[in-house]
């Protein structure tokens, strides 16, 4: 993978999050794919988890997310800074991807600044 791939992943993520679009959303994650918030101190773990974060934390808080920047760490780790606006109000904060090699999300660690 390369650089401009991960870049396009978390552009993917952020598209489909914007658009309450899980099951696009569900589609960039790998099976055993894990979402760290501390924000809310849960991880959820597998499709079943990651689809509960984004149903709740995305979808039902109304969340849009806007890409401030990306700080690419390697091809396969990257750092997402982002603010969030939605119900709650606003945040900013961050969202760390790593991919595996098949371009698929295994982990996003979140949090809020």
């Amino acid at each position: 993978m390369k650089e401009t791939d991960i870049k396009t992943i978390i552009k993917q993520f952020i598209k489909a999050t914007n658009s309450f679009d899980v099951e696009t959303a569900l589609k960039l994650f790998s099976l055993n794919a894990v979402i760290d918030d501390v924000s809310v101190g849960e991880k959820f773990k597998s499709t079943v988890g990651v689809r509960k974060y984004l149903e709740t934390y995305f979808v039902d808080y109304k969340t849009r997310t806007k890409l401030e920047s990306i700080e690419v760490h390697d091809n396969l780790d990257a750092k997402a800074q982002v603010d969030f606006t939605g119900d709650f109000g606003h945040e900013t904060g961050g969202l760390n991807f790593t991919l595996n090699n098949e371009g698929l999300i295994t982990e996003i660690r979140a949090y809020l600044d």
